[in-house]
């Protein structure tokens, strides 16, 4: 299965676009990692830098691997929006509460 994730607010808490100071969400990341480790094609997207145009690949991708996180692919290409209404989008503080209940509903 292909599984997205943003990254601020989701894997790391972040406090506005302080990026430098983020710290990770361990037991969101240990999901991730697991996800991962099922054989799941993890892809982090992130709008970091969508507003301001600052690159900040080589500060996400340190973090990354500073706190062990297992991913495929790495996008910093996500636009900023207010909403976003998906047919497959699922609010990430009920999905990391339980992953394998949204991953059965998706298989179905």
């Amino acid at each position: 299965m292909v599984l997205y994730f943003d990254i601020d607010e989701t894997i790391f808490k972040t406090d506005g676009v302080d990026y430098n100071k983020s710290k990770p969400i361990i037991e969101n990341i240990k999901v991730v990692n697991s996800l991962y480790d099922e054989g799941h094609e993890i892809t982090l997207w992130t709008a970091r830098g969508a507003l301001s145009g600052i690159d900040w690949y080589d500060l996400t991708k340190e973090q990354l691997d500073k706190f062990g996180v297992k991913y495929h692919f790495l996008k910093l290409d996500k636009p900023f929006f207010d909403l976003f209404v998906d047919d497959k989008v699922f609010n990430s503080d009920n999905f990391f509460k339980t992953p394998n209940l949204f991953i059965k509903k998706i298989k179905k």
